[in-house]
């Protein structure tokens, strides 16, 4: 393994030095926050502008405080990785709220990858149509308010804190009926679906958690399941194959519900299907029913032609990379066309110049996006070797890189090798460390690995992820200006987060 190359910049010990009176200026800031900035502030190029929808810590210091605070109170409960399989609480907290998740029709998305994506632009599409939505998606890229979505935009942190201050006493009823206490996810859930119900919105668009059955969202009757591609992740709550990974995930299929099915493996596609039958369900199949009909590369994205339940919906502009959103795109299309009973109360598809406005102005913030130019910086929550294998792919076919310089920086409960190993023939380097997750594996453990797949020559450890940076953007320079040398930074939601932060973008 190669330690810091003497063409990495200025002196270590200066930028150290730096970095440290940075910190230091920010003492009355959350300690980890401040580090995050602080380093930003010595990367030799900022990027862009902050992304609208993405948000950083409120400016307000006293907003900033109540958020933290709640927070704070949040983070003392079961995380998102300790899970007793059980509706029981949330279904109590329901309970004693009214019930708000029954006073919406809901589209319910799971499956393993482009699940907050084919989300994004669900939401996208019924907004277009001037339908009021909500949509709560997991996990954030940097801000906890991100999960919890009004009008296409995060909800405001006032907003966030008086909603958790009006759940909050229901919370601590249920808490002490219950063996266990709600967990983070659970209250999070409960908190999304009163502030939908408050809104009030004419639709939720709600992403699993984790599987289906017994998913904290699986409180609502969902009109429209959606599967998304099916893989092998989390194998130790959900199951070692597809099909074990399916059975729990077609636990959202409602009694009658339409179900947008992806294209699957065949043993969980076998599952599905015969959970549809099960529940007399509608199936609509990717590849089938609907799909891609063409796409092609295009500037800062692709136009695609896509195959909907009505019919052929044309030239569609999505400003997001790679053939696997180019199916996303198809799934949320097919799921809005069946939430309005397009193929089944009515046989005219929904109107192509909206379709086409609200495809364009689809974003999704850490996925496959360029947050810095010269070198390019691209930032890709990929966090399996599924979710790899296909950035992998988009990556080349969107930026043609001549040099591309890999940052990875994974959780330890994953299949670090499998990511590693698709990333192994589109990476020249790989820069491996840390985020400040307690779930981040160690970086030295996460080199040891890398090595194994890479060979020594090609992996350098940088612990902290603004040292990692700006190795890569070192690295990716080597070749000149104008070579075409580029960065991807993966591996983890929260990597990709604080690098979105280190780099000027929240």
């Amino acid at each position: 393994m190669s330690e810091r190359p003497e063409s990495a910049g200025p002196d270590p010990d200066d930028t150290f030095d730096e970095f440290a009176e940075l910190v230091g200026e920010e003492t009355r800031r959350d300690p980890d926050l401040a580090v995050i900035e602080a380093g930003s502030r010595t990367l030799r190029t900022q990027g862009g502008r902050p992304h609208a929808d993405v948000p950083g810590r409120p400016e307000d210091p006293e907003v900033d405080r109540a958020l933290r605070e709640v927070e704070a109170e949040l983070a003392t409960r079961w995380g998102e990785t300790k899970l007793e399989p059980s509706v029981a609480r949330i279904a109590a907290l329901m309970d004693v709220l009214g019930e708000p998740q029954r006073s919406y029709p809901s589209i319910h998305i799971t499956g393993t990858n482009g699940k907050t994506s084919t989300a994004r632009m669900i939401e996208a599409l019924l907004g277009a149509f001037e339908l009021r939505t909500g949509r709560y998606t997991s996990p954030h890229v940097q801000s906890v308010t991100e999960r919890i979505s009004l009008d296409g935009a995060p909800v405001s942190a006032e907003r966030f804190i008086e909603t958790y201050q009006d759940v909050k006493p229901y919370v601590e009823m249920v808490d002490s009926q219950q063996e266990y206490r709600l967990s983070f996810f659970e209250v999070l859930t409960g908190m999304a679906y009163a502030a939908f119900a408050d809104a009030p919105v004419d639709v939720a668009v709600v992403e699993v958690g984790m599987g289906g059955s017994w998913d904290a969202t699986n409180v609502i009757d969902a009109g429209v399941a959606v599967v998304t591609p099916i893989d092998l992740d989390h194998t130790d709550r959900l199951g070692g194959t597809p099909a074990e990974i399916a059975t729990e995930k077609s636990g959202i299929v409602k009694r009658g519900a339409t179900v947008i099915m992806a294209q699957q493996p065949v043993d969980a596609a076998q599952v599905l299907l015969k959970k549809a039958v099960e529940t007399d369900a509608t199936v609509a199949r990717e590849g089938l029913e609907f799909g891609v009909v063409a796409r092609q590369v295009a500037v800062g994205g692709q136009l695609v032609t896509l195959r909907g339940l009505g019919g052929e919906y044309p030239e569609l502009y999505l400003p997001l990379h790679g053939e696997h959103q180019a199916h996303n795109a198809a799934v949320a299309l097919a799921a809005v066309e069946a939430f309005f009973g397009v193929g089944a109360e009515r046989p005219q598809p929904l109107d192509v110049d909206t379709v086409r406005k609200a495809f364009a102005a689809v974003a999704s913030p850490g996925r496959l996006e360029v947050v810095r130019r010269s070198p390019t910086v691209v930032l890709d929550a990929a966090h399996n070797p599924a979710g790899a294998r296909a950035a992998a792919a988009s990556i080349g076919e969107a930026f043609q890189f001549s040099r591309l310089i890999g940052v990875v920086g994974a959780s330890g409960d994953k299949n670090v090798r499998g990511l590693l190993e698709a990333f192994e023939p589109v990476f020249a380097e790989v820069v491996v460390t840390q985020n400040s997750s307690h779930r981040a594996m160690d970086a030295d453990e996460l080199a040891g690995i890398a090595v194994e797949v890479f060979g020594e020559d090609r992996v350098q450890v940088e612990p902290r992820l603004p040292d990692a940076l700006e190795a890569a953007i070192t690295l990716a320079e080597e070749e000149g200006e104008f070579a075409g040398g580029g960065v991807l930074v993966t591996g983890s939601v929260i990597t990709v987060g604080e690098a979105r932060l280190l780099l000027g973008r929240g």
